[in-house]
């Protein structure tokens, strides 16, 4: 499965680049553990930062950033089997775990709860 990983990015960092950075290396922790299970990892933020930097954006916040990052979790959505949805309050990630549920796509809060792939 290609496997949607969610959950805070922004939210409590006051736009603290340090702090952003944490939050992301939280969301990459579990990357790797969900491809050794035989799924591909997916976050947004991969997707969403480079072409927010290609866009000109100068702060978290600005038009290019409103334009792309957000947007960015949609679309990869309408690709994704499942999601992850890390702990800790984000709207963002909120909003993934409602349109993931109208899909009546799978939800899992544990990596645990994930299970292996079928090996080919």
């Amino acid at each position: 499965m290609l496997i949607l990983i969610a959950g805070p990015y922004r939210t409590g960092t006051n736009d603290d680049p340090e702090l952003m950075q944490k939050n992301l290396d939280h969301l990459q922790s579990v990357a790797l553990p969900l491809f050794k299970k035989g799924h591909i990892p997916m976050i947004g933020e991969w997707i969403a930062l480079p072409l927010i930097k290609l866009a000109g954006s100068d702060k978290p916040g600005d038009k290019a950033w409103e334009e792309i990052q957000y947007p960015v979790a949609h679309r990869l959505l309408q690709k994704c089997d499942a999601i992850l949805r890390l702990e800790g309050v984000s709207k963002g990630a909120d909003e993934d775990i409602r349109t993931t549920k109208e899909k009546g796509l799978p939800v899992y809060y544990r990596l645990e709860d994930i299970p292996y792939a079928n090996k080919d």
